[in-house]
């Protein structure tokens, strides 16, 4: 019912912010969420969020696994997955465990990934020990 081309689909939806629905303020819940309208103001959910190719949030999200095929201007922290589709657009800085960007999409911030356990490798050694 809700799906649009190449975009990731909340199976299991508890609440809809239509296209004609404009919200100003923060926004707090749990379940799975879909933003077809326009939202000013932070997002903190336990769960799914959808941000349709009409949705438009200019604040802050917090959520589990995010996908994004509609416009983002603020810092987004996902504790599991984010998705830029191909008509998504995002101004803000991230902290993801997993980070999916499909061609097309925009993405202007800076972006810290989270659970990395990423160890150094050590500095090649360039001085001339051996002869």
């Amino acid at each position: 019912m809700f799906r649009k081309k190449d975009e990731v689909i909340v199976e299991d939806l508890d609440s809809l912010i239509g296209e004609n629905i404009k919200i100003t303020g923060k926004i707090e819940g749990k379940g799975n969420l879909r933003v077809d309208g326009f939202i000013e103001g932070d997002i903190d959910y336990d769960g799914n969020i959808v941000i349709g190719e009409s949705g438009k949030v200019y604040g802050n999200i917090n959520a589990n696994d995010i996908s994004l095929a509609g416009t983002t201007h603020g810092n987004i922290d996902s504790k599991t997955k984010l998705v830029i589709l191909p008509t998504g657009t995002l101004i803000g800085d991230i902290e993801v465990s997993s980070f999916i960007v499909h061609e097309n999409a925009k993405f202007d911030g800076n972006c810290k990934m989270l659970n990395n356990n990423i160890t150094e490798l050590p500095l090649k050694d360039t001085t001339e020990n051996s002869k």
